[in-house]
């Protein structure tokens, strides 16, 4: 029950460059805003008009100039995204332009000729600084899971008037697009930002000076850190969570835990007594050499490459049967350079857990292709213990799953998932005759999964190369290192340290995250005391920058023996 659901940072030497709620953000705008010109308040996609509203009111501005109008139309922006957006429920294709390239210049050029006039100006909204940077800028970001809630409450994307549209085609919009271009203008701005606003909570928004902002980052990216856990209920979803993770008992479930996954979760970085949060790819995209390593950054660019996330089936039902797309398959068919490879590392399991994964052998590929598609037709069961490996897991069990292996969890256990980020893309083969909680069929893609199922991972096969494949490095009374994974295949490299003392490890190479699997807490250190003695509790997932160069592990507790997986980029 020590498990960290608000894990924050704090910054040092900015505690009054941060405002906590309306009356501290006017206070502190009433110093300049009035000798201010032209105001800019540019937003991420899906912040609301109560910015505007209470902007308006302390600026008191003679001309409002709305960004959303020198963008195309809303049948023009659907037609352009179209190509990117295709007719499937859950992925699309990556757009790779830029936010211009939704805008149309005339109407650009028309709402700049009104900058001329002497009179106080403010411009609002998605893209405001392609209009002009003011005298003043403002930037109010979003985090993309307070993004997706407010998609679920009936927010339409941008500039849409798809309210009540299916909110797992609003996020495939935002994440093919919206998103993508909004971070490339939003680091572009980056360095021009006078202040950003924290709007995710609503009626109660935060401010921090782009300084603070900025050099706050330039902080974290030195030193260890969490990101800001968030909880989901699923149709499998289980009960391991609740008592392990401090969640509410009288939900039905809870599936899924993001802990590890920038491009999801968000940061808190407390100054003084105000604590901001910003999506966590603000870090990615400001500081990348510093995070990631330079070997990564040249490799994988401003991304995030390793995911830490929770499937919980404990009490639950199975996962869908599924396969991950090939590096050729997911770079021509989506535009991603790299795909899911994965693994399952089990924190915990029932009697009845294990894990499907690989093909038994000598199985008719045909035979299970016809009986996958007679299944989504609902006109069978599909047998999937006549097709499938199945095998029992217990606790701190690794299973290896490249792209294109066959594979589920059952119901029973408590996966640590570490894999490669692009987590969209999985094609679904079979889901246990089941809707999803909005009571749809949850998406099924047999036609991309069997070109794709890598038809020679079979019982021999997968024993050897995929099932605790486990290799001592070192071992003596106190200290124990192994190598659990990953496959050849697989670009990520993961090592369990268990032991009782201190241990050393160097980052220098490229970013590592690391989880947790055993022990009540422990504490990361600096051998040069460059960071404060940083905290992990059981499960939690937290990741050193490559900028720390080296850290230390020992047990919180000198009695006891604690255990962790590490995960970082193979260079060689």
């Amino acid at each position: 029950m020590n498990y960290d659901k608000f894990p924050e940072t704090k910054i040092v030497g900015y505690d009054h460059e941060a405002f906590d709620g309306l009356d501290a953000i006017k206070k502190e705008l009433n110093k300049t805003i009035h000798q201010v010109q032209c105001l800019v308040v540019d937003c991420y996609p899906g912040v609301d008009n109560e910015v505007l509203d209470f902007v308006q009111d302390i600026y008191e501005p003679e001309i409002v100039l709305r960004s959303e109008d020198i963008f195309y139309d809303k049948d023009k922006l659907n037609e352009m995204m179209r190509p990117h957006l295709t007719d499937d429920r859950v992925r699309g294709v990556m757009f790779y332009g830029s936010m211009e390239d939704f805008v149309d210049f005339k109407k650009l050029h028309e709402m700049q000729k009104v900058l001329i006039e002497s009179k106080k100006i403010l411009i609002y909204g998605v893209g405001s600084g392609l209009i002009s940077q003011g005298d003043l800028y403002i930037y109010c970001d979003l985090a993309r899971w307070e993004i997706q809630c407010r998609y679920r409450q009936g927010m339409p994307n941008f500039k849409a008037d798809n309210h009540d549209e299916d909110n797992l085609k609003k996020i495939k919009r935002g994440f093919f697009v919206e998103w993508r271009i909004a971070d490339k203008h939003k680091m572009k701005m980056f360095e021009k930002i006078d202040y950003l606003i924290d709007s995710n909570q609503k009626g109660y928004p935060k401010m921090v000076t782009g300084q603070a902002l900025r050099n706050g980052l330039k902080q974290l990216a030195k030193r260890p850190f969490r990101l800001v856990p968030y909880f989901d209920p699923g149709v499998w979803g289980g009960q391991w969570m609740k008592e392990h993770c401090g969640l509410d008992p009288k939900q039905e479930n809870y599936a899924w835990s993001f802990d590890g996954v920038p491009e999801e979760n968000s940061l808190y970085l407390r100054y003084g007594q105000t604590r901001i949060e910003i999506p966590a790819m603000d870090l990615v995209l400001y500081q990348p050499v510093e995070l990631l390593g330079m070997k990564n950054y040249c490799r994988f660019g401003a991304e995030f490459p390793i995911r830490f996330d929770f499937l919980d089936t404990i009490d639950g039902q199975n996962l869908s049967l599924q396969v991950h797309p090939l590096t050729e398959y997911i770079k021509s068919h989506f535009g991603m350079t790299y795909t899911q490879d994965e693994s399952y590392y089990i924190l915990d399991a029932q009697e009845n857990g294990g894990v499907y994964l690989g093909l038994k052998e000598n199985i008719n590929p045909q035979d299970m292709i016809y009986d996958l598609k007679e299944a989504q037709k609902g006109k069978q069961t599909f047998p999937a213990d006549q097709y499938v490996n199945f095998f029992p897991a217990k606790k701190h069990d690794h299973f290896l799953i490249p792209a294109g292996t066959v594979h589920c969890s059952s119901s029973g256990c408590m996966v640590l998932e570490i894999s490669a980020t692009p987590y969209i893309f999985t094609f679904k083969l079979w889901d246990w005759d089941r809707l999803g909680l909005d009571g749809l069929p949850r998406p099924i893609h047999i036609e991309d999964g069997v070109q794709n199922i890598q038809w020679n991972r079979t019982t021999n096969w997968v024993k050897e190369q995929l099932v605790n494949h486990i290799e001592t490095i070192y071992q003596d009374d106190d200290y124990c290192e192994e190598k659990t994974g990953l496959h050849e295949l697989e670009f990520i490299e993961t090592r369990r340290i268990t032991s009782k003392q201190k241990t050393f490890h160097q980052c220098d190479d490229g970013v590592h995250m690391l989880n947790l699997v055993e022990g009540t807490s422990a504490v990361i250190e600096s051998p040069t005391h460059a960071f404060e003695p940083f905290i992990v509790h059981y499960a939690e997932t937290f990741i050193v920058p490559s900028a720390v160069k080296e850290y230390t592990v020992r047990p919180y507790d000198g009695d006891e023996t604690i255990r962790f997986i590490k995960a970082y980029i193979r260079q060689r």
